[in-house]
């Protein structure tokens, strides 16, 4: 099988810094891609990601991908230092428990509008304003990194698993209307993977229990779900957009 090969491509991540992002930005940083890092506070570990990452001119932005001006300058900042933008990744989410029985109206609230606005609204903006520089350039790539929570339900974290429905949802509705310019859209739907944002339910009580959904016996490592990111990045994908490609481990199956 070909080697995927992105020299000379411009990658965007947004939420790059740690977990999938850091992995995805790694690995296309050794297949040859200058990467634009999205972070939001944490500037050490974006700095930390680009210091681990191999070749040059990768660099980290500051941004707030709840805020529609902020995406946007985002966006706009990246195409300007790299003189376009081939492949946009929607990393960036948030993940707030909020039970329907146990949560005030105002947390419930909260964490909906936080949720929505950062896993769907932000992937949305993200993705209209890459795609006008897509389009202007004849062609690039969308993908979006959505959970297995789409389908399965989130009784504890609603918000999200309604976020990533409606981003598979958007990831389907772009194909569509990108591919006749050139441009392909798909999905990445993990499980559990090791990273930060899993690790309080990983190291808890329930953290064996967790690893038993998969006959595997464990969870994703990022790098598994940054090789499907960079499987429907790559030329070789086009056929592909509009998908929704599930890295769980076969913890469940649809």
């Amino acid at each position: 099988m070909k080697t995927m090969d992105f020299t000379n491509q411009r990658i965007l991540i947004t939420g790059g810094s740690r977990g999938i992002g850091r992995a995805t930005a790694i690995a296309f940083a050794e297949a040859g891609a200058r990467v634009a890092l999205n972070f939001h506070s944490d500037k050490q570990a974006a700095t930390e990601t680009i210091e681990a990452m191999p070749g040059l001119g990768h660099f980290a932005v500051r941004a707030d991908i709840s805020q529609p001006e902020s995406v946007q300058q985002l966006v706009e900042a990246v195409v300007q230092e790299m003189g376009g933008l081939d492949v946009l990744v929607n990393n960036a989410g948030v993940f707030f428990p909020h039970p329907v029985d146990r949560s005030s109206y105002t947390e419930w609230q909260q964490a909906w509008e936080k949720t929505i606005g950062i896993n769907l609204m932000g992937a949305a903006n993200a993705s209209y304003c890459a795609a006008q520089h897509m389009i202007k350039q004849g062609g690039g790539r969308i993908v979006n990194v959505s959970s297995r929570g789409a389908y399965r339900g989130e009784p504890e974290q609603p918000a999200y698993g309604a976020s990533k429905a409606g981003l598979n949802a958007l990831s389907q509705s772009l194909a569509q209307a990108l591919a006749p310019h050139h441009i392909f859209v798909g999905a990445v739907a993990p499980g559990f993977v090791a990273t930060d944002m899993a690790k309080p339910w990983l190291d808890g009580e329930q953290g064996e229990a967790i690893r038993q959904q998969s006959p595997t016996g464990r969870v994703a490592k990022p790098e598994e779900i940054a090789h499907g990111i960079l499987f429907l990045a790559s030329e070789e994908s086009q056929f592909t957009t509009g998908c929704v490609l599930d890295i769980n481990g076969a913890s469940y199956l649809r």
